[in-house]
């Protein structure tokens, strides 16, 4: 692909599409791209997770670790896997494995926290979109708690 092909596939990620063209060039130059064989496995659930990927082509299925519940989801094309880890130290909470022959690109935190101290625009518009985020986040779990303390 080329460079403006990778600016137009990542402008097709919602969290991306908001940092504007000039950021997702930064991110599309300094970005790595890599190629998995089916069943192959891209992290571990427990690693320390250092930045995100972003599914170009194939799947992978993603695996709670054993701490945690939930089910198996599988991904696709245009899903960036590790959002919160372009911004802070996390770790990862699945494992994920290609379901088929897949291509991630791999944005590392570095790369990502220095295009948004060149572009603090970019930043505002990111944190914007992570705060109504949480604020709906706050909104289900209340309604939740709501339910809770009904049937208690």
């Amino acid at each position: 692909m080329s460079l403006e092909d990778d600016i137009a596939f990542f402008a097709l990620v919602p969290t991306l599409k908001v940092l504007g063209k000039d950021a997702l060039r930064i991110l599309a130059i300094g970005a790595e791209s890599r190629s998995l064989p089916s069943g192959a496995v891209l992290f571990y659930a427990g690693e320390l997770a250092d930045g995100g990927y972003l599914v170009q082509e194939g799947s992978i299925l993603l695996e709670p670790g054993t701490l945690q519940e939930g089910k198996e989801v599988t991904v696709g094309r245009g899903t960036l896997i590790g959002e919160l880890a372009l911004l802070t130290d996390m770790v990862c909470p699945a494992t994920a494995i290609a379901k088929e022959p897949t291509t991630v690109i791999r944005i590392t935190r570095n790369l990502f926290k220095k295009m948004l101290e060149g572009y603090p625009d970019a930043a505002v518009k990111l944190r914007d979109i992570m705060a109504a985020r949480v604020d709906e986040w706050t909104r289900d779990l209340v309604a939740v708690q709501r339910v809770m303390d009904k049937k208690s």
